[in-house]
């Protein structure tokens, strides 16, 4: 949101889940917009209250962007939300804009809480927030792991009204009582669809015990909505209201379209590391030969993770097996020629990977169209090297496709990425043993010691975490609780008065 060319703003792409898309022209592009039943007409910035006008003027924003404009009505009315939003299309101030005007600075506690899945995204989140909030009395903090607590302990002491961090370390403080949340008023979860695939559940479920009973705004921003995310959206969200804006009438409007340029040797490499930063749910990989289909399933697996794959040489009975497997969750990565691109709904596929870009454009749309079923959102992801980025480029440009390219990560990265991942599932499994498992544990500190100062050993603890890390991975995805019990107790209203009634449908305006 920082950066000049969002700024400038570009609408951003956001879908709705079981909404017919319809499009209204406006400022003279096609633009297609989902909004909550009884919708709220778009802010403009001169329309703000004055201490939001002083925010923006601090931030040097002369107009607001898209998601800005017609998310922040809703929020600050007091009414729940989810947004799809894109990374950079400035949902960062789309929140916290709301936030300042909801926080008393006169009162030294926490009221606002916002979630996010790294610490990167924390000291981000933060950082605007203090260019946001300036002299206004408002005090932020960024709180995550693997830092010393001495700095966030002093920041709650001297009354943090806004605290950002990740599920776990924030955890951590409540467990210790160095932070209460019985004066929360707002909270936000940031990038929601990585904080579900990332093994946070666990932890965002143990923190929501310590929210307080009464009513919260709570708001939902992500740059997808997944089956499983919506799903899980009731456990944290009280009767969540859904706000989508689309900028073009595609072929697959609720799937997110991404391509990465990857160098012609080592192809099967770059998959992998794709893979670790996307952290699919679910998956199918589309290649376009046998021969390729059963390499990758063969790479996929000596990497540990789960796949089989389908082709045109399996039989009938073998096919539906395999499809089976998906279809309940059972399956993580499915490796397909185009036999598996027709007339396959898999509801909960939250990703398709083409390892190479088909031959026929329309095969393109056909394979894209397994993710981003019954109104969720998906993922399609193209590896192209080369001069196959110029025949992707002719697809999205004959479909009115918006194709985003994201840089390939490099071994850093993912290694940093699976450390993070690793140690929110490690954490998270620390706070849940009792006494006597801590005491047992602690037979083996000698030997982590031990181990940690020698290269052999390193090598022992490395072959440990990897396998910890593969087996906790692979397992499916949350799951909410029964429909019963989900309407005798909602996320943020745990007071057992009276069933929720059914959310109002969102409306679409033209």
């Amino acid at each position: 949101m920082n950066d000049e060319a969002d700024r400038q703003g570009n609408a951003p792409r956001l879908n709705g889940p079981d909404e017919k898309q319809q499009g209204r022209e406006d400022a003279g592009k096609g633009e297609s917009i989902v909004e909550p039943e009884n919708a709220l007409p778009e802010i403009a910035l001169s329309e703000l209250p004055e201490q939001l006008r002083g925010a923006c003027a601090r931030a040097g924003w002369t107009r607001l962007l898209p998601v800005q404009a017609r998310a922040m009505p809703y929020m600050l009315a007091g009414r729940n939300l989810m947004v799809q939003s894109r990374t950079g299309s400035g949902k960062t101030g789309a929140y916290l804009l709301p936030v300042l005007e909801k926080i008393d600075p006169k009162r030294a506690v926490c009221q606002a809480l916002v979630l996010v899945p790294t610490r990167e995204l924390a000291v981000q989140v933060a950082k605007e927030a203090v260019m946001l909030f300036g002299d206004t009395g408002v005090n932020t903090v960024a709180v995550y792991g693997g830092v010393g607590y001495g700095p966030q302990l002093d920041a709650f002491r001297k009354g943090a009204h806004l605290v950002v961090g990740t599920p776990g370390r924030i955890l951590d403080h409540l467990l210790k009582k160095s932070v209460s949340l019985e004066g929360l008023r707002i909270l936000v979860f940031d990038e929601a669809d990585r904080m579900l695939s990332m093994g946070f559940y666990p932890d965002m479920k143990r923190l929501q015990e310590y929210l307080p009973a009464r009513r919260l705004n709570g708001h939902m921003f992500s740059a997808t909505f997944p089956p499983y995310v919506l799903r899980l959206a009731g456990e944290f969200l009280e009767k969540p209201e859904f706000l989508s804006l689309s900028r073009d009438n595609i072929h697959v409007a609720e799937t997110e379209h991404v391509y990465y340029t990857i160098p012609g040797i080592g192809k099967e490499r770059a998959l992998i590391r794709i893979i670790e930063i996307e952290n699919p749910v679910s998956a199918i990989i589309f290649c376009n030969t046998r021969t390729t289909v059963h390499f990758v399933s063969v790479v996929l697996k000596r990497f540990g993770y789960d796949a089989d794959e389908l082709s045109s040489d399996l039989g009938q009975s073998a096919r539906e097996k395999v499809l089976d497997r998906v279809r309940t969750g059972d399956l993580r990565f499915l490796v397909a020629t185009d036999v598996a691109s027709r007339g396959i709904d898999i509801p909960d596929l939250s990703h398709v990977i083409q390892y190479e870009p088909p031959e026929d454009h329309e095969i393109y749309v056909h394979r894209a169209g397994r993710t981003g079923r019954v109104g969720a959102s998906g993922v399609a992801i193209t590896l192209v090297a080369g001069m196959e980025q110029f025949k992707l480029r002719d697809i999205a440009k004959i479909y009115t496709i918006d194709l985003q390219e994201r840089p390939l990560p490099g071994d850093a990265d993912v290694e940093a990425i699976v450390a993070e991942r690793t140690m929110a599932l490690l954490e998270a499994r620390l706070r849940s043993l009792d006494s006597l498992q801590s005491e047992r544990m602690k037979r083996f500190i000698p030997l982590g010691r031990s181990l940690s100062e020698s290269e052999d050993g390193l090598q022992v603890m490395a072959m440990l975490l990897d396998d910890y890390y593969h087996t906790t991975l692979q397992a499916p995805p949350p799951r909410p609780p029964s429909a019963e019990a989900a309407r005798s107790k909602t996320g943020m209203d745990r007071e057992k008065k009276k069933r929720p009634s059914r959310s109002r449908g969102p409306r679409t305006r033209r």
